[in-house]
């Protein structure tokens, strides 16, 4: 039997129940996380896991109500066969007209069983295997069925709940022109049924069930009679009640409550691959061996193509420089997104010119952390209406873990345009982004990170307060100060102790260089004293140094770094942080004037 917390976890259940009981709707969509496993419902008897189908047809087999259930390949399934045989004579005295007394006379005097005069009942059933447009028809008509009256009487007394399997399959999002017959007539069916005003003024009801709403044709979906109800990704108390339910004899408890912690983010299924494997080696786990599991699932469900997983392993004492900024990050930042609670931020941009090393010194906060950094790459997909998709599946995905850093790298072109000559997915994609970042349920589980060298393009929407305008970080150029460090990190593994004319000279070559050019100068020292098979000499190192020619980007540069400074939201974070309004001025119009310029 399932313990009282984990019933009380099945939300989406009850609510579904209570929009059905109050006549809320009559055509309802379950979405999300539907292809796994649930506890059987209280009183049941049988304590094995079921599909949401089964989870379904279970809870809802109550007096008063007959559940058939349909899927693309498969027969109408009733809940017993004395509900398939009430509605079977309801079917017969609605088509013949024969009440229940003339009925079961015609039978005797016949001999026929009562199998053999069903109208058609049979016959239909039996057709409607493998054709979904003839079961949405059948389907439709025993709604018609049941709520007509023979001779004053209803011809079935109980309300009909029908559940449809893989409704996105039957129903699939796709323009109207490029849809086939079969697919347009389905669309007109359901469209008919669900929009019917005696059908959503009776008693009966429908359940769609498909994994994403945006997958389901719009035409469907929009109907405004049409509500949606999310079945989420199991949490922590599901998951304990399912390590419970497995019970695996050398799991002590201590390791099962580090299961459960660490396995945010697996489904049911997932979860169980992972328990069958331990339970296969008496016991034996890893955290390695969780974490793995966890971001396979994760990629599994997204795709390589849209997210990817890294966990930093150095910290921020191994970033050169950035002294100030340093000390910032590690006593105001990190101590805010390690408590997290009602003080926790939900983002935050980092901006700056390109090649300052703003992901270096970020990937650096995220090691700091402990927290695992998911990297999103594209959520656009090629696929008519598969972008909503990928972005729902992100968001019960990200309810569902624990912690983690959300890092957005190149920002400005991952989130799309919003204004009014954008593609409609474009818009639809940053505003459901934007809206994941100011959720209250998100607060305190995910951060985000954006970093842009181009801070003016994200939207204002996005650099508002309560998404990343809390915290908006400018990452500049090495100040004259710590260009010294740099230079000595940058001629460490070729010379430990550069004389001071040659510090000098490379100070002067250096001094407006980025941190990406003193990293990229130190891996060709690095390559040329391999090459010789020797430390370099003062004199090379010099000659190498001053071979190098930075690329004409001095005026990118200086107004992406113009835009740092203006958009930066602390005053302590600037070179200067007692800037007064004139010189912040002078910055707008050195901007606007570097903007003009072509």
């Amino acid at each position: 039997m399932v313990s009282s917390p984990t019933r009380s976890q099945l939300r989406f259940l009850r609510d579904a129940a209570r929009l059905l009981n109050a006549g809320q709707t009559r055509s309802l969509i379950l979405s999300g996380n539907v292809a796994d496993l649930f506890p059987p419902p209280d009183g049941d008897g049988n304590d094995e896991w079921v599909p949401l189908p089964e989870l379904l047809r279970r809870s809802w087999s109550v007096p008063g109500r007959l559940v058939i259930t349909y899927e693309i390949n498969g027969p109408l399934r009733f809940q017993s066969e004395a509900v398939q045989r009430r509605l079977r004579d309801a079917w017969v005295r609605w088509r013949t007209g024969l009440g229940p007394g003339d009925l079961a006379l015609q039978r005797l005097a016949s001999g026929q069983s009562p199998g053999d005069i069903d109208a058609g009942f049979d016959q239909l059933c039996a057709q409607a295997i493998g054709k979904p447009t003839l079961a949405l028809e059948l389907l439709r008509q025993f709604c018609c069925c049941s709520r007509l009256e023979h001779q004053g009487a209803p011809v079935l007394r109980e309300d009909l709940l029908i559940i449809i399997e893989a409704a996105d399959l039957i129903l699939p999002e796709a323009t109207i022109s490029s849809l086939g017959d079969a697919d347009r007539q389905r669309l007109h069916i359901c469209h008919d049924w669900f929009a019917d005003p005696e059908f959503n003024a009776a008693y009966d009801a429908v359940v769609l069930i498909c994994e994403s709403r945006a997958a389901l044709n719009q035409r469907i979906a929009r109907l405004p009679q049409m509500l949606e109800m999310t079945v989420d990704d199991p949490d922590l108390a599901l998951r304990e009640a399912y390590i419970a339910h497995e019970d695996i004899p050398e799991l002590s408890p201590e390791d099962r409550t580090r299961l459960a912690l660490g396995s945010a983010g697996l489904t049911i299924h997932a979860l169980r691959q992972l328990l069958l494997g331990i339970n296969h080696n008496h016991g034996t786990w890893s955290p390695a061996l969780l974490i793995d599991k966890v971001e396979e699932h994760l990629l599994a469900q997204l795709g390589e193509d849209s997210i990817s997983f890294s966990r930093p392993n150095h910290t921020l004492a191994q970033v050169m420089g950035f002294d100030r900024l340093k000390r910032f990050l590690a006593e105001e930042l990190v101590p805010r997104l390690r408590h997290g609670g009602a003080a926790a931020l939900s983002g935050a941009a980092v901006c700056g010119p390109i090649g300052a090393g703003k992901t270096f010194i970020f990937e650096a906060v995220a090691g700091e952390l402990g927290l695992p950094v998911l990297e999103l790459k594209n959520l656009r997909s090629q696929w008519f209406g598969q972008t909503d998709a990928i972005v729902e599946r992100l968001r019960r995905l990200l309810t569902a873990l624990d912690r983690v850093v959300i890092m957005v790298d190149e920002a400005d072109t991952q989130f799309g345009d919003l204004g009014p000559g954008s593609h409609e997915t474009e818009r639809r994609l940053t505003g459901r982004l934007q809206s994941m970042m100011s959720d209250p349920k998100l607060l305190g589980k995910v951060f985000w990170l954006l970093m842009t060298a181009r801070i003016d393009r994200l939207s204002a929407d996005l650099r508002r307060p309560g998404r990343a305008g809390d915290l908006i970080i400018p990452v500049l150029d090495p100040s004259p100060e710590e260009r010294q460090a740099f230079v000595l990190w940058t001629c460490e593994p070729v010379c430990l102790a550069p004389s001071h004319g040659l510090r000098k000279r490379l100070l002067a070559h250096t001094h407006d260089w980025s941190a990406a050019a003193y990293a990229s100068l130190r891996r060709e020292l690095q390559a040329q004293r391999n090459t010789l098979g020797k430390d370099l000499s003062e004199a090379e190192i010099l000659a190498l140094v001053e071979d190098r020619l930075l690329p004409p980007l001095a005026q990118v540069r200086r107004r992406q770094t113009l835009l740092a400074l203006l958009n930066c939201t602390r005053r302590s974070l600037l070179p200067d942080p007692e800037v007064d309004e004139a010189t912040r001025e002078s910055w707008r119009r050195e901007l606007a004037a570097l903007e003009m310029t072509p």
